[in-house]
């Protein structure tokens, strides 16, 4: 399989190549040339699958024609360690509970997926060290720091705004050692997401040492979140509830839901798809208005959706063929404040007894408003409650019981490097490593 830049100027790339390089040469993010649709029978015995099997198929489908079925079934295997299990809240709203991973968050999926297959490619080439750059808002820092700790040949670089990440979220990164440095930046998201495009576009550096993302620019960090909505209908499918199935995803960078999309165009028998934002509503305003007007990203208590520039949104537009009525008749968007995701985690706790995340909050709000008569909805639980302590026992007035696994991040010693958002100075700590 071949791979694209979004902005074709830049030559057609192998899995290889596009894995390592993670960003084409003209800025534009790799696409694959074709997408297979699934066989009819996959989808008629799906619900007697594991979560490996389907994810297996899936990965196939993508990645078959470059790795090798024994190597490209143990990263599977490898990579899905845990279950990510739909639960119910209500009779027609079900929780994709994406955080049963090592860092207890939906990434873990994509970031041990891309460390294995990096791994296999860095391998057969023999060659020189590869340093990965990440920036987060939150979640991708940990998954990608810990999916990759401790993988030979490989050094990771993860970005993070200075003050804007959870503690627990921080601890999962700094306090790591061995082959993760953490970078704090005096600034927001996007200006970790600046510097890190930025590197990928210098020649002084790239001569210096070889780069590549783990964001969700990343093909081999984006596509793998694709097996969980397969996953995802084939639990439904096991209930008798798929058939009228409508999938809300929280969105910040729209990776997430973007491998959701080339799930649909690969067959996968989702009615439509909803975009849940918060206050950052760029997507939400380019649904009502057809016009893309990215901005400065705004502080939410749902911190991973911070983001005011989304990177996928030129591959949403590339699987579209730039139609914003087709992108419409799939997704539908909607956009919260801090105030209705408070109100969200206290009302469905109250009720349900079910505890969300502030992300999840706005994927469960946007069902429980957004179904129609005969829907099932099954939204995106991205990460675990505990990863926004304060935030979420602020609004429940209660104890949030932290996991086990969290609880071992916590005892580490934070390390990080202080940066200012002045890419000069990224560059030139770079160069002296």
């Amino acid at each position: 399989m071949k791979y694209y830049s979004t902005n074709r100027q830049a030559p057609m790339a192998t899995l290889h190549e596009a894995v390592v390089k993670g960003l084409a040469s003209d800025k534009g993010l790799y696409m694959p040339e074709a997408i297979k649709s699934l066989p009819k029978d996959f989808f008629d015995e799906i619900e007697n699958l594991s979560f490996q099997e389907i994810a297996y198929r899936v990965a196939d489908a993508f990645f078959g024609e470059d790795v090798p079925a024994d190597i490209l079934k143990h990263i599977v295997y490898d990579t899905l360690s845990f279950d990510v299990p739909a639960v119910r809240v209500t009779d027609n709203i079900y929780s994709l509970e994406l955080f049963h991973g090592p860092t207890l968050a939906f990434k873990d999926v994509g970031a041990r997926f891309m460390a294995r297959l990096l791994g296999y490619f860095i391998r057969q080439e023999g060659k020189e060290q590869v340093n990965v750059l990440v920036a987060t808002s939150g979640d991708t820092g940990s998954a990608v720091a810990n999916g990759f700790l401790g993988v030979e040949g490989i050094h990771v670089y993860v970005l993070y705004p200075k003050g804007k990440v959870s503690d627990i979220q921080e601890k999962q990164f700094t306090t790591l050692g061995q082959n993760i440095t953490a970078i704090e930046v005096d600034g927001v998201f996007d200006d970790c997401q600046a510097l890190v495009k930025n590197a990928f576009m210098d020649k002084d550096l790239n001569a210096h040492m070889k780069l590549t993302s783990a964001n969700s620019i990343n093909v081999a960090r984006f596509l793998p979140q694709a097996f969980y909505y397969f996953y995802a209908y084939a639990q439904m499918k096991k209930e008798g509830k798929a058939d009228e199935l409508v999938i809300c995803v929280p969105s910040g960078n729209f990776g997430n839901i973007t491998a959701g999309l080339f799930g649909k165009h690969m067959g996968l028998p989702v009615k439509r798809f909803i975009a849940a934002n918060n206050r950052n509503d760029i997507f939400y305003n380019y649904l009502q208005t057809g016009t893309y007007a990215p901005k400065a990203s705004v502080a939410t208590i749902a911190n991973a959706m911070d983001v005011g520039d989304p990177s996928n949104f030129a591959r949403i537009i590339e699987l579209y063929h730039n139609s914003h009525a087709d992108i419409k008749a799939d997704i539908s968007g909607t956009t919260y404040t801090d105030e209705q995701i408070r109100e969200t985690v206290s009302h469905t706790y109250a009720h349900t007894g079910y505890l969300l995340d502030p992300h999840g909050a706005c994927g469960y709000r946007a069902l429980a408003e957004g179904l129609q008569p005969g829907e099932v909805g099954v939204f995106l639980e991205t990460a675990h409650p505990a990863k926004f302590l304060d935030t979420v026992e602020g609004i429940i007035h209660d104890k949030v019981e932290i996991p086990a696994k969290l609880q071992e991040f916590m005892k580490g010693t934070k390390q990080n490097v202080p940066m200012s958002k002045q890419f000069a100075d990224f560059k030139e700590y770079l160069l002296r490593q």
